[in-house]
């Protein structure tokens, strides 16, 4: 059954840009339009589910559909902000959708009353309209067959949990690409080691002895940098300065170059000292990241099909353009950091480094065609009027590659990059080869290292299995099923070739006191965390957890591990 918000209208592009102001200054217009698009599934409107939920309707996913067969209980209210007293008996799908839309009129929800395993066994085709599936308090035996049928249809799938005061999340990804990885710490793209015709002819027509006293304070630092690094080039046999010796001679050829006064006394130049500071970052050499490296060895761009993604397209694209005309270097990104200029030199100096690189864009889209037509999709390139990433998640449009795909993927073609995590089919394998790292790494470990808690977590889904409750979930159970959950745990950890002393007693008495609850401040944390890693994966930006997230409320500490 479909809902849509009483209040919904269409919003005015500039009321939506200032609606979204905070978030189109994160990923952009592009990454905006990919959220407003994509089509989220919540597998049941626990504590955890809702939170997700709220944080993806916040700042404006396109729409969403909870999946859910239960009724509201006591329980329900007591820890899910989205249901209330009044909600107690319904259908707990109906009332938290009912509840989210009032959070944004832009976001249209819809739920189905039903179980996830009757979906799967009699409309399995039903997700294949998805962008991404969350799925939360699922049984082990529910989520792997979930998990396996988004896999072989190559949809993400994000396994939240809240047990206790313990947090889980698991991402499931066959493949994401990612074009802005929006790195921490990049360097500017200066290609002062190797700089190109225009650079060099810009430079080498300002002549710094002849400038007068203000045009001399207010030359570029990167113009009066590559100044010296030539004059030290041409007393070195062509050498850059290699270690920090030869980078401090050449900061004080530098501070020698700034003019004095008819006392002797420097004069106050803040461009020389700029070009001092940024010797030893602006000297990096060019090269192509070994990341990116790794992505022009990958089958997928080495073998292209008509099949192909657009981004494995423009990697090798962009492959053949280091390979020729880049001479080792990728496309440059056409853009200079701030520095004490005047306007006209700054804005010229500008114009240079946008024409290499607008050059460089040119000389990868010929590229592109010439690919286009040997693989038999020799349509033309569009210059499309969306915002969309060439590397679309499962559940988007694949439109013809834009020429602002092509400017998007050469300006960040240093932060390029692929993910495959595993299936949960192969993680909860026995002959894992990460179970027996697992255990090397339990043997080896403080005993309260948050991996411990994975254990447990699987420890209570097979308690689940065997008797159809989690462990000390009913009243007067907690005495015996400790006993229980202690044997589940012995019998598992022999299977993965552990020693069961490895975990001591206190975690199972921890979990037995749990009872399975969801505490809210616990799913509302790991509701921000699971929506954030959600967001990453339809706007195809930032880097998403590899592959799981277990945060422990009681140390206020967590873990990201590759399991």
């Amino acid at each position: 059954m479909s809902i849509q918000s009483q209040i919904s209208t269409e919003s005015h592009p500039g009321e939506k840009t200032k609606k979204y102001d905070r978030q189109l200054r994160l990923w952009g217009d592009h990454g905006q339009s990919a959220l407003e698009m994509a089509k989220v599934c919540l597998v049941n409107a626990n504590a955890t589910g809702t939170e997700i939920m709220k944080n993806l309707i916040l700042p404006g996913v396109g729409s969403f559909t909870i999946i859910d067969d239960n009724k509201v209980g006591g329980e329900d209210v007591g820890n899910n902000f989205f249901l209330d007293k009044d909600s107690i008996g319904k259908s707990r799908a109906h009332a938290a959708t009912e509840f989210l839309l009032e959070l944004n009129e832009d976001v249209n929800g819809d739920f189905i009353e039903e179980s996830v395993d009757n979906l799967l066994q009699n409309n399995p085709t039903f997700f294949n309209n998805f962008t991404v599936v969350i799925a939360c308090g699922l049984t082990e035996k529910s989520l792997l067959d979930l998990a396996n049928l988004l896999w072989d249809n190559d949809i993400p799938l994000l396994v939240c949990r809240s047990y206790g005061l313990i947090g889980y999340l698991r991402i499931v990804l066959k493949e994401h690409t990612v074009i802005e990885s929006h790195p921490d710490s990049a360097l500017d793209d200066l290609r002062l080691d190797s700089p190109f015709p225009g650079l060099s002819d810009y430079c080498k027509n300002l002549d710094l002895e002849a400038m007068s006293k203000k045009d001399h304070s207010h030359t570029p630092w990167l113009v009066i940098l590559y100044k010296f690094i030539q004059d030290w080039k041409r007393s070195h046999n062509g050498e850059l300065p290699k270690n920090y010796k030869e980078k401090n001679q050449l900061k004080e050829l530098i501070r020698e170059g700034i003019r004095k006064s008819e006392n002797g006394v420097p004069e106050q130049e803040d461009n020389f000292d700029e070009a001092i500071r940024h010797v030893n970052t602006a000297l990096t050499h060019t090269k192509v990241p070994s990341e990116v490296q790794q992505i022009f060895d990958d089958p997928c761009c080495r073998q292209l099909t008509s099949e192909s993604k657009p981004f494995w397209i423009l990697a090798r694209a962009v492959q053949e353009f280091v390979a020729n005309e880049g001479s080792g270097s990728l496309p440059l990104r056409g853009n200079i950091p701030d520095m004490t200029a005047d306007s006209e030199r700054y804005i010229q100096l500008q114009n240079v480094y946008r024409d290499q690189s607008n050059q460089d864009i040119c000389t990868v889209t010929n590229y592109i065609q010439t690919l286009l037509q040997s693989l038999g999709r020799d349509e033309p390139l569009s210059v499309s009027s969306e915002h969309r990433s060439p590397s679309s998640s499962p559940g988007q449009p694949q439109d013809n590659i834009s020429d602002s795909d092509i400017k998007l993927f050469c300006r960040n073609a240093s932060f390029l990059r692929v993910i495959r995590t595993r299936s949960l089919s192969q993680e909860y394998a026995a002959s894992c080869s990460k179970i027996t790292d697992l255990a090397s790494r339990l043997d080896n470990t403080d005993e309260d290292d948050e991996l411990v808690h994975y254990i447990m977590l699987r420890v209570v889904d097979r308690f689940r299995t065997e008797f159809n409750r989690y462990p000390g979930a009913e009243p007067d159970s907690m005495e015996p099923d400790i006993a229980k959950l202690k044997g589940c745990l012995c019998k598992m950890l022999q299977e993965w070739g552990v020693n069961p002393i490895c975990v001591k007693d206190d975690f199972v008495h921890e979990y037995c006191r749990y009872g399975a609850s969801e505490l809210h401040s616990v799913a509302a944390f790991m509701g921000g965390a699971a929506a954030q890693e959600v967001i990453k994966m339809i706007v195809c930006q930032f880097i998403p957890v590899n592959n799981t997230f277990i945060y422990n409320a009681m140390k206020q500490s967590s873990l990201s591990v590759e399991l």
